[in-house]
């Protein structure tokens, strides 16, 4: 509890504040190149439920564009994927904003991911608790199959963390963070351009 309610909030902003400042350079760079690829939005923000359900908005890099069919409909994820956004995507530089979500408080490190706010009214009880923590940039799930595992399983994975979060638990996941990037494992389900909308638990 000490972790949790202490350290891990003052070692959140520690790491993330010198990860942004070292990662300043590449931050620019790909800023430039999405802002080129979406027509000068390299950004966009999107409401999400934090820690216990409180909505705030996540600062997302911009990595598919808005094109539209002939009814005004926006195009499968496929389809609006740029090439550029497709590549940052893969080597998860899409992760490098929401270190400004982390140190304004809004997010861990380490966490359940922040998902859609739509989402709210379809979990069950125990899927509910996965937010009794800040959301993090990755997490238990993430590294256990990231998008190609099944929804049940990633809340499974999520309220595992929260009943077990420890210092140790999360080093052991940024260390596993890193092998999966540098393998570019888990990016999309499969036949999906990134993730199957959550329906409930009927699925």
């Amino acid at each position: 509890m000490l972790y949790r309610s202490f350290l891990k909030p003052a070692v959140d902003t520690t790491l993330s504040a010198s990860a942004f400042l070292i990662a300043l350079p590449i931050f620019a760079i790909v800023t430039i190149c999405l802002a080129i690829a979406n027509h000068g939005k390299p950004f966009f923000l999107q409401p999400r439920p934090g820690k216990n359900g409180k909505i705030f908005k996540v600062i997302k890099y911009k990595t598919m564009n808005d094109l539209r069919d002939a009814n005004g409909n926006l195009l499968p994820d496929d389809k609006r994927l740029t090439a550029i956004g497709k590549f940052v995507r893969k080597t998860s530089l899409d992760e490098i904003p929401q270190l400004l979500n982390v140190i304004k408080g809004d997010m861990s490190l380490i966490g359940p991911r922040p998902l859609l706010v739509e989402y709210l009214p379809l979990y069950n009880e125990e899927q509910n608790r996965r937010h009794e923590v800040r959301p993090g940039i990755t997490g238990w799930a993430q590294v256990n199959g990231r998008n190609t595992i099944s929804w049940n399983e990633k809340f499974d994975y999520d309220v595992w963390y929260v009943a077990n979060c420890s210092f140790l638990l999360d080093l052991k996941i940024i260390w596993l963070t890193i092998i999966k990037v540098f393998r570019s494992e888990g990016i999309s389900q499969k036949g999906q351009a990134t993730v199957q909308y959550f329906t409930g638990n009927n699925e």
